[in-house]
C-alpha cells in the first residue's frame, strides 16, 4: 500500500481508505448501503489491514451513530493499528443543540463520537457541513481546545465551500492555531466540479483531498452501460435522490470510456476510476465502500499499478465538462488561459 501526506500536515495516511457507512445499516438510505455488523466489519477490517488500509471513515450521523458503534467494536484491541477519521456537524436530532458546529455542540459531538467509538482519541475530525451560525473565530478556537485535551489529532471539513476554508485557514495563521488538513470531497469521473476551485486551494493551503464516491454513487461499477439499465438489486433504486446529479449522456461517454480501457488493461471499470482518481492533484486518499468481502477485494485491486498517460487522457478527455463561471473564460478565451496554467 502507498502511503501519502494528509495535505501539509505530518500525518501519513494510505492511498486507499474505507468507509464505514455500510455499518450498523438503519434507515432508508443507510440501509440500502450496507447492514453489516460487529462481525461482518471485523473481517471487512481484517482485509483492509492485511493490504495496508489502516484509515477508517465514519460519521455520527451514519445510521444514527450506529456505524461508529460498529466500527468501534470491530477494531477493539488493535486501536493502535488504526487510523479514525470520523464526521459531525449535520443534525442528529431536533433539538437546538443537535445540529452544527457551535462550541457547546461541538464539544458535545466529540464526547459522544468518542464514546460509540469506544476510544479516547479520534485520529482525524471532520466538519460534515458549513454551518453559517457559527463564527469562525468560535469554530477554530473550539478545535484549538479539542487538539490542546489530547481529544483530536487533527481537523479539517467534507463538502466545504472554498471561501470559508479559506477563512478558516487565515484565522488559524493569525491566531497560532492549528490549520485544516484535510477536505473530504465528492469527486469522480462523472463528478469533476471538485477541480475548478477546491483543487486549486487545496494546492495552495496544503489540504489533503480524502475522496468519498469515487464511483459516482455505484454508476462506475461496471453494472451499468448503454445497453444496461440500473439492475435489480442496484442501491441506486434506493439511493439515486440524494446522489449528485449526472446527465445521461456524460455519463455513457464515461463509461464507454473506461470500458475501452478495462478490455486494454484487463482491469474492472471501478478499479480504473479509483485508479484515475489515485493520479489526480491534491488527493491524500480515495475513500472505497463495500457491503460484502467481493466488492472490497476488487476495489483494492485499484492499487499498485498505473493508468498510462495515454489512458489518462482518454479518461480526461471523456469526463471533462465546461466548468462554471467564474471558471469558464480561463478555459474558453487565450489571454485568461494564459495567466493560469493549467494544474494538471
Amino acid at each position: 500500500m502507498e502511503y501519502r501526506q494528509l495535505g501539509a500536515s505530518g500525518l501519513r495516511v494510505p492511498a486507499l481508505s474505507f468507509g464505514t457507512g455500510t455499518f450498523g445499516g438503519k434507515g432508508p438510505l443507510f440501509s440500502a448501503w450496507g447492514q453489516s455488523d460487529a462481525a461482518e466489519a471485523r473481517r471487512l477490517i481484517d482485509i483492509c489491514l492485511d493490504a495496508g488500509v489502516t484509515l477508517f471513515d465514519t460519521a455520527d450521523v451514519y445510521s444514527n451513530g450506529a456505524s461508529e458503534e460498529v466500527l468501534g467494536e470491530a477494531v477493539r484491541g488493535r486501536r493502535d493499528a488504526v487510523l479514525i477519521s470520523t464526521k459531525t456537524g449535520l443534525p442528529m436530532g431536533e433539538g437546538p443543540l443537535d445540529r452544527g458546529v457551535s462550541r457547546a455542540r461541538l464539544i458535545r459531538a466529540v464526547e459522544e463520537s468518542l464514546r460509540r467509538l469506544g476510544t479516547d482519541y479520534i485520529d482525524l475530525l471532520q466538519l460534515h457541513a458549513f454551518d453559517a451560525f457559527t463564527p469562525v473565530e468560535e469554530l477554530m478556537g473550539t478545535l484549538d481546545g479539542l487538539i490542546t485535551a489530547g481529544k483530536l489529532r487533527y481537523a479539517g471539513v467534507s463538502n466545504y465551500p472554498g471561501w470559508q476554508i479559506m477563512k478558516a485557514q487565515a484565522h488559524a495563521d493569525r491566531q497560532g492555531l492549528p490549520r485544516l488538513v484535510a477536505h473530504q470531497v465528492y469527486y469522480s469521473l462523472i463528478g469533476r466540479a471538485y477541480e475548478a476551485e477546491l483543487m486549486p486551494l487545496a494546492a495552495d493551503q496544503g489540504v489533503g483531498a480524502l475522496v468519498w464516491s469515487p464511483l459516482g454513487w455505484g454508476r462506475l461499477t461496471g453494472r451499468i452501460g448503454r445497453d444496461r439499465p440500473i439492475p435489480q438489486g442496484s442501491r441506486l433504486h434506493e439511493t439515486a435522490q440524494f446522489a449528485p446529479p449526472v446527465a445521461e449522456e456524460h455519463l455513457y461517454r464515461v463509461i464507454d470510456a473506461l470500458e475501452d480501457i478495462a478490455r486494454e488493461t484487463g482491469r474492472t471499470v471501478p478499479q480504473i476510476a479509483i485508479n484515475w482518481l489515485l493520479q489526480r492533484p491534491t488527493v491524500s486518499s480515495v475513500i472505497i465502500g463495500a457491503r460484502n468481502e467481493e466488492q472490497l477485494r476488487q476495489n483494492l485491486g485499484a492499487i499498485d499499478w498505473r493508468l498510462t498517460a495515454e489512458q489518462m487522457a482518454v479518461l480526461d478527455d471523456a469526463s471533462d465538462l465546461l466548468p462554471p463561471y467564474p471558471h469558464t473564460p480561463y478555459r474558453q478565451q487565450e489571454g485568461f488561459a494564459r495567466l493560469n496554467p493549467p494544474m494538471v
